[in-house]
């Protein structure tokens, strides 16, 4: 048996720390590796908290906002799975100032592999024209913070997650099954399943090593346009689809309907320009999948939307 290493996950209780945690605590490869986890959480009494220990996970509390937690949550970690959440208080400069507190600590304790969830910087790709996706680009400045502390680092970007489409995005009307966004049906957007699949990527960059410092991967298992995700939705379930249908939506009323659920007119702005993005400069700047996809491992096959959609609780009672 492998001597044991420890992967400390942050967010371990949200979707993408929870498949990094899921993954790691049942591969057989990881655990004949010696992987064990190490499970990063505000509230260690919390019911989802206290289900990961009862899998074998150690859950220790540690808060974004206080650098000496981290540093002790990351001691004696070989590895470290790190994500920030903007939308819990929507505001870019916590977000920096929480993510180079992460790789300051992981240089402090020093971990052998950082994985920072980063996304684009879109004010950057666009050339300005789209200066308010804050939420890309606080991740995006704070892995350039990474590269140039030097600590072995890879920067994993996750894509669309399509836990926003069924019932939210692409939901049921009196006229039928609409998916309305604020782009042309013609958009290219990087699907992905992030409950499922973050961990077989997080898998990848911590077996591949040095072969992944300083690189980018890219998490989606497909590009499919707002067209294409309703054409397989009608092949999936023909009596439901009849009448389904993609909406390109103006942008003044998808901002007026973002502003009338509630949402900050900046927040409203920044959403619209994350839409427009993927239409206009692409998600991932127009990059392909097909690098990222050859590091992973043959049997971590990727969930298509084709899967998702019968997995969907939205679409469950659908034919």
């Amino acid at each position: 048996m492998a001597a044991s290493k420890i992967i400390t996950v942050f967010g371990a209780t949200g979707a993408q720390g929870g498949s990094v945690v899921q993954t790691f605590l049942a591969d057989p490869v990881l655990k004949s590796g010696g992987w064990k986890v190490r499970a990063v959480t505000r509230d260690v009494s919390k019911p989802a908290a206290q289900a990961l220990k009862g899998q074998g996970a150690e859950v220790v509390a540690a808060d974004l906002n206080d650098k000496s937690s981290m540093v002790s949550a990351m001691t004696g970690s070989s590895a470290v799975y790190a994500v920030t959440n903007y939308w819990e208080k929507m505001d870019m400069q916590l977000e920096i100032k929480q993510g180079k507190s992460l790789v300051d600590a992981a240089k402090e304790t020093g971990v052998g592999h950082f994985i920072w969830s980063s996304l684009m910087n879109v004010a950057k790709l666009s050339g300005g024209k789209l200066p308010n996706v804050y939420h890309f680009d606080s991740k995006a400045l704070v892995e350039d913070y990474a590269r140039e502390s030097g600590i072995p680092a890879t920067f994993f970007m996750p894509g669309f997650y399509m836990s926003n489409l069924p019932g939210k995005m692409f939901r049921s009307t009196p006229e039928g099954w609409v998916l309305g966004l604020p782009i042309p049906g013609s958009a290219q957007i990087p699907l992905f399943d992030t409950e499922d699949d973050t961990g077989k990527f997080v898998k990848a960059i911590v077996l591949k090593g040095k072969e992944v410092f300083g690189k980018q991967v890219f998490g989606a298992a497909e590009y499919k346009t707002g067209e294409q995700i309703v054409e397989d939705f009608k092949k999936k379930f023909p009596e439901a689809g009849k009448s389904a249908k993609y909406v390109n939506v103006p942008h003044d009323q998808y901002l007026g309907a973002l502003k009338g659920m509630g949402m900050p007119e900046f927040a409203a702005q920044e959403l619209l320009e994350n839409m427009r993005l993927m239409d206009e400069f692409g998600y991932f700047g127009g990059a392909p999948l097909e690098e990222s996809h050859a590091i992973l491992d043959a049997k971590d096959k990727l969930t298509t939307w084709e899967e998702y959609m019968g997995k969907a609780a939205a679409f469950k009672e659908l034919k």
